[in-house]
């Protein structure tokens, strides 16, 4: 295997962080930023991969954003695994690793927000009202601190994504938004940092999403188009699972996530389910029919 030549920086100061961007756009060098709360699978590191093909240098975020977690979800238990993940930035050759402390980007007395409007009514923001708050905030301040050209985000997170695009777009920032598919273990199951809270048993229960999405396709391609058809066969397949509890099935636009009731031009049909201690999202876009 070739020996990489690059060494790891590891950076937890804004300052600092700072210093080193503009010192790299000084050189004419462009920056990659892939953000991530860390517990690194090979979904980031498909991002991270985007990213050094086609950056000068490239930034990895690690950190488990305070203000996108509500009262009774995940923020204490979220896997962390800081060693790991440096590890596997090192193998693949990342530039510069930033994880600031909690106290380093909120500091007391903290009070600004970010809020993307309308499209963050549905789906993820329905039944997790802090979520894009939280999101568009601290992806705000990662783009002013890091001074990134590009940025890389994955589509599983497909809402999460449209809102960030809404929030360069709105705010006229300069930044290239670079989506990547989702990435999938060989079984069908969408990797996530989460996957990591199954036990044996509810990782099998986790794979009714990829099977339900694919199923619905099947169905779509067999001449179905009745949104209401489809989301209901959806319905009734997770629900007689032991171990999973719907939180939503939306078949809707891929853009202002408003429901459709019939599957016609670009469609996304987006699921979100609690299996076990883990909250599991996936979707899949179908294209014009």
């Amino acid at each position: 295997m070739e020996t990489k030549t690059r060494v790891l920086k590891e950076v937890s100061s804004i300052s600092e962080m700072k210093a080193i961007s503009q010192s790299f756009r000084k050189q004419n060098l462009t920056i990659g930023l892939v953000p991530t709360m860390g517990c690194l699978h090979e979904g980031h590191l498909n991002l991270v991969k985007k990213s050094l093909k086609t950056c000068d240098r490239t930034v990895v975020s690690i950190f488990v954003n305070p203000t996108q977690f509500g009262p009774n979800e995940d923020l204490d238990t979220y896997p962390r695994q800081l060693q790991s993940d440096i590890e596997k930035l090192e193998e693949v050759g990342v530039n510069i690793l930033f994880h600031p402390s909690k106290k380093e980007m909120y500091p007391k007395d903290y009070k600004t927000y970010i809020q993307v409007q309308d499209i963050t009514e549905h789906l993820c923001g329905n039944s997790r009202p802090n979520l894009f708050k939280g999101v568009s905030t601290v992806v705000l301040k990662l783009f002013n601190i890091v001074q990134p050209h590009n940025a890389y985000f994955g589509e599983k997170d497909w809402q999460q994504l449209a809102v960030i695009e809404a929030l360069v777009e709105d705010l006229n920032l300069d930044v290239v938004l670079k989506r990547v598919p989702i990435v999938r273990e060989a079984d069908g199951l969408a990797m996530s940092s989460r996957n990591r809270y199954l036990s044996p048993q509810e990782r099998q229960t986790a794979l009714s999403l990829s099977r339900s999405l694919q199923e619905a396709r099947d169905k779509i391609r067999q001449g179905t188009t009745s949104a209401k058809t489809i989301s209901d066969s959806i319905r009734q397949g997770l629900s007689g699972i032991e171990g999973l509890e719907i939180d939503y099935i939306s078949i809707c636009d891929p853009k202002d996530f408003k429901k459709k009731e019939q599957i016609c031009d670009r469609t996304l049909i987006a699921l979100a389910v609690k299996v076990g201690p883990s909250r599991l999202i996936d979707n899949c876009i179908i294209e014009e029919i």
